[in-house]
């Protein structure tokens, strides 16, 4: 057998400068949207990257004198103490509940909310209602707040005339362990199920309406053009949205709870932001506190990535 021995072919490694000058003239070809986009970058710069540097108090036993580099490392202490306190446990308990609550919930009720306007064949009547519903998407959560104590209190709420007329007795709704939960996700339903329909409708919006057609054709009612056009047009939307709530899960809105929450209820509705928001300024034990919030962010970034991968396994599209 006759062998020829052929030089060995090296494997050029990928040319930076050419790589760099295409670059470089993409960003000169659209240099419009990049300049668009250079406000936006520095913002994210400066308030979300630059503040991570912070994180490292979490390790520290942090002295507000000696400043973040000077002060001593205790390196987990702050976590180890996180896992010992009561009160932090419950917060655990009551982000996740509420949050889970909150996703069984609230994430239906803009579907069904999106389906049923779709329906709706008088333009006029449609827009009237999409705006009704999405209005209090804009609204302050203080505002939301106030009204929702108002229409909930004893002695002058609305809700509890009617409880009152019917036989019934005054509910203390936002001092009642049993119904304080109810009052928290259903508030946040009611300002922001119209937001998320609109988004849907966004959705549907988009299916060719020759697929409506052709289920028509081969005899598909208007429920069957929902099941089987409608939905699979819209799932990849909700699985975006699954996804943004699975990494939200250990945030359960700040400014909600903290409008709407008081000390009778802290064993119900305790969150870790508000756990860590009063903490911080009760003890000043800012290394603790930082601990607390890293563990929940890390947690969430966590279930983002967790989520992701699987709905990418399952065939489906991930967010990245």
């Amino acid at each position: 057998m006759i062998r020829f021995n052929l030089p060995a072919t090296k494997t050029r490694p990928a040319d930076t400068p050419i790589l760099r000058r295409h670059l470089g003239r993409r960003i000169l070809l659209n240099w419009e949207i990049y300049l668009m986009a250079l406000p936006g970058l520095v913002l994210l710069l400066i308030f979300r990257y630059l503040p991570m540097y912070g994180i490292i108090v979490a390790f520290k036993d942090f002295n507000v004198i000696r400043g973040i580099l000077h002060s001593p490392w205790i390196g987990f202490e702050n976590y180890v103490r996180l896992m010992s306190s009561s009160e932090f446990k419950r917060a655990f308990y009551n982000t996740l509940s509420i949050s889970v609550l909150r996703m069984l919930f609230g994430m239906p009720l803009p579907i069904l909310l999106a389906l049923s306007l779709n329906e709706v064949r008088n333009m006029l009547y449609k827009r009237s209602i999409q705006t009704i519903v999405y209005i209090p998407h804009f609204i302050s959560w203080v505002v939301v707040a106030g009204i929702f104590i108002d229409l909930l209190s004893p002695s002058t709420g609305l809700i509890n005339r009617v409880i009152e007329l019917m036989g019934g007795k005054a509910i203390f709704f936002m001092t009642n362990l049993n119904w304080i939960r109810p009052v928290i996700v259903g508030s946040e339903i009611w300002k922001e199920s119209g937001w998320g329909a609109i988004i849907y409708l966004a959705a549907i919006t988009s299916v060719d309406p020759e697929l409506y057609q052709a289920a028509a054709i081969d005899g598909a009612g208007r429920w069957r053009q929902t099941l089987h056009v409608t939905l699979p047009a819209i799932k990849g939307t909700f699985i975006v949205l699954l996804i943004m709530r699975m990494g939200a899960l250990m945030g359960a809105n700040f400014e909600q709870i903290y409008m709407m929450y008081n000390p009778i209820v802290y064993a119900k509705i305790d969150v870790i932001d508000t756990y860590v928001f009063r903490t911080t300024f009760d003890t000043l034990d800012f290394g603790y506190t930082t601990a607390a919030g890293l563990f929940s962010q890390v947690i969430g970034c966590i279930l983002l990535m967790t989520s992701n991968t699987i709905v990418k396994r399952m065939g489906g599209r991930g967010m990245y």
